[in-house]
């Protein structure tokens, strides 16, 4: 009884804290994105190959790369042509051919004409935008990494220059100059994150529907020969992560920040990654009561000792957004790991 009592008081107590009441930002409710990329419809139609297209919702990463190797370049560069919006969009393709169709299609929108001459891993311009970006060199790095962001990151904030080191572009940078740019980095604004600290984030909603999009990213790099990833997953981002974790094609999973992964512990993420977790002093989360109440919460504190993940100096780390700062241990700890290191 008594625990039951302590459950429903941390539930009100969580109700209290994302609904504003206790002073933070509340937040509007989202729509996650899911679905097919834009143009499915023409892509569908088109039989200029003599043979139908792979499904982008149907078929496996794995099918799509197997279509593409099946393809000579020509032909390659006429879908990119006839339908950007999906190719860039459709894990399993070639990475440079992806970067070629996005090119396109953030060229044909002003609000992101300026992403044109970068590696856009994905796009899509539907809501508040979708955005994948690549630092380094996908197929030739040894090591690749991606970075998961937390709330109130889209395709407009995933970069901003006034927060180095807290978007999912900035951490990105990051953690290739700390790595002296021996690993390559995705910054994977990938899915519909919550705005503001409102129920959104304290439901999961948003992260199931984000954990199926990371887990078909995976799967892309996989069926493409890229190496397996180390996921950095920031706030909300670790739930996305934890919730993925079981069909993740992953080395690696590093909470820092996180309000929980949904998850009573290591084991229970049914992952073989090795789980390493940060939390620095500073970092406000500490204050977001570690409970999981009729969808409210997302359980049990990664940092407790119990939850048995590898833990991560942070002490220099300053506030929420300061793991990825310069100089801090945080940094040099996710360099390692991203390298394969810190075993």
């Amino acid at each position: 009884m008594r625990r039951y009592k302590r459950t429903l008081v941390a539930a009100a107590l969580a109700t209290t804290v994302v609904t504003g009441t206790a002073g933070w930002a509340s937040g509007s409710a989202q729509q996650p994105m899911t679905g097919p990329p834009p143009g499915i419809s023409a892509w569908r139609a088109d039989t200029s190959l003599g043979r139908p297209l792979p499904d982008p919702v149907q078929a496996a990463p794995a099918e799509v790369a197997a279509f593409f190797h099946s393809l000579d370049e020509e032909e390659r560069q006429r879908l990119v042509r006839r339908h950007p919006g999906v190719v860039g969009n459709l894990d399993g393709a070639p990475p440079t051919l992806r970067y070629e169709a996005n090119t396109l299609s953030v060229s044909r929108d002003a609000r992101y004409a300026h992403l044109a001459d970068r590696r856009i891993l994905s796009f899509d311009p539907r809501g508040r935008g979708l955005v994948a970006e690549v630092f380094g060199d996908l197929q030739r790095s040894s090591h690749v990494a991606v970075v998961v962001p937390g709330s109130d990151i889209d395709a407009g904030s995933y970069d901003r220059a006034h927060d180095p080191y807290g978007t999912p572009a900035g951490m990105a940078r990051q953690l290739r100059t700390a790595t002296d740019g021996r690993t390559a980095v995705i910054a994977w604004a990938g899915y519909t994150t919550p705005v503001g600290v409102g129920l959104d984030a304290a439901t999961g909603a948003l992260a199931e529907a984000g954990a199926k999009r990371l887990t078909r990213l995976t799967d892309g790099l996989a069926a493409t020969g890229i190496a397996a990833p180390s996921l950095f997953c920031h706030s909300y981002g670790s739930v996305v992560c934890g919730l993925a974790a079981p069909r993740l094609k992953a080395k690696d999973l590093v909470a820092f920040g996180s309000p929980g992964m949904r998850a009573a512990n290591v084991r229970d993420l049914h992952t073989s990654a090795r789980v390493w977790v940060a939390k620095d002093p500073t970092d406000w989360i500490s204050k977001v009561p570690h409970v999981e109440f009729l969808g409210l919460g997302h359980g049990d504190d990664p940092a407790s000792e119990p939850f048995g993940a590898r833990r991560i100096p942070a002490e220099d780390a300053r506030g929420h957004s300061g793991y990825f700062a310069s100089g801090t241990s945080s940094l040099r700890a996710f360099a390692t790991i991203a390298q394969g290191g810190a075993s």
